[in-house]
Parts: C-alpha cells; sequence; structure tokens
C-alpha cells in the first residue's frame, strides 16, 4: 500500500453498557494515535464514542474522523465528525462504509452491526471483534465464518489488542 492512512470502520449499536462506551471512546483515540482513520456510521451510541475518543486523541488532525450516514442530512452526525457522507441510502450504507475501510472492529451491536460483519466478511475485510460480554462482537470473536478456518474474526479483550491485531494484520497486508 502506498502512503495512504489506513482506515478502520467501527461498528456497533446505538447503545451498550458504560463500559462499553468507554471501551469504544478508548478505541477511536487509540487507532487514530496508532495513525489510523476512523469510520463509522456516524450516529450515536458506539458510532459517537468512537468518533469522540478519535477527535481527542494526541494524534488527531483534520480529517481522520469519517461518519457514513444512511440519512441525506449532514447535520445528522455526531459532532466530532471531520468529514461527513450523507449517502441518503439507508442501511445501504453499511456496504459503503465497510467498502471504504482496510479493517472493521466490532464493538457490541444489534442488528446493524451484523450486517456490516456480514458484508466484511463477504467482501474480505479483515475483521476484528471486541468481546466486553456485550452484542454481536461478543458473540462471534474468535469464531470460524462459514466454517473456514482462514476466515477467523479476531478476537480481542481490550482496546490494546485491538490495535495490536490490527497491526499484524496490516504488517501482513500487501
Amino acid at each position: 500500500m502506498s502512503g495512504r492512512r489506513r482506515s478502520v470502520a467501527v461498528c456497533g449499536g446505538a447503545s451498550g453498557s458504560p463500559a462499553l462506551m468507554a471501551a469504544a471512546e478508548a478505541l477511536g483515540a487509540a487507532l487514530v494515535d496508532a495513525g489510523h482513520r476512523v469510520l463509522t456510521g456516524g450516529l450515536g451510541g458506539v458510532m459517537a464514542a468512537a468518533s469522540k475518543g478519535a477527535r481527542q486523541a494526541q494524534g488527531w488532525e483534520e480529517g481522520r474522523v469519517v461518519a457514513v450516514l444512511p440519512g441525506e442530512d449532514p447535520a445528522a452526525a455526531n459532532p466530532w465528525a471531520d468529514v461527513v457522507v450523507a449517502t441518503g441510502i439507508g442501511r445501504a450504507r453499511n456496504l459503503v462504509l465497510i467498502h471504504s475501510a482496510d479493517a472493521v472492529v466490532a464493538v457490541g451491536g444489534g442488528a446493524g452491526t451484523l450486517s456490516e460483519l456480514a458484508l466484511a466478511w463477504q467482501h474480505g475485510k479483515p475483521v476484528v471483534a471486541l468481546d466486553l460480554g456485550e452484542g454481536w462482537s461478543a458473540r462471534l470473536a474468535g469464531q470460524a465464518v462459514d466454517g473456514r478456518r482462514t476466515d477467523v474474526i479476531g478476537r480481542a479483550t481490550s482496546v490494546d489488542e485491538v490495535v495490536g491485531l490490527l497491526a499484524q494484520v496490516f504488517a501482513a497486508a500487501p
């Protein structure tokens, strides 16, 4: 890969425990400080927490926090997004988000997160699930997809583990 900054989609639900939200915020900051761009669905919950953390990271600079919205109104984005893509295509925006990312990290999440994970698997994106005992990330962490050993969802139990797994993935990628 050329000098382009790696983009990591952080996927998760609109709600979760305070511990899950704190982890999402810490993840956003850690990803930016590791040199990555953070992409989210741009709304509340995990998406807002990851965006807030990314925006408050020591390594933050303009353009590091991207919101890919389902609706047409850019004002619907959480206040920490630097770049807002108002797709106007509803849930189909999940595909835009996944295709725009070099890797995907799931934090908790419900049906929307499950959709994003399925799209990531189908399109060959590396996936790491932060297992904090909530949502689809906890259920699918460490699982082989479609029974293929090569399609294992990375399991992390801390933000540091997520960043470490992504570093391994990116070091091995062309």
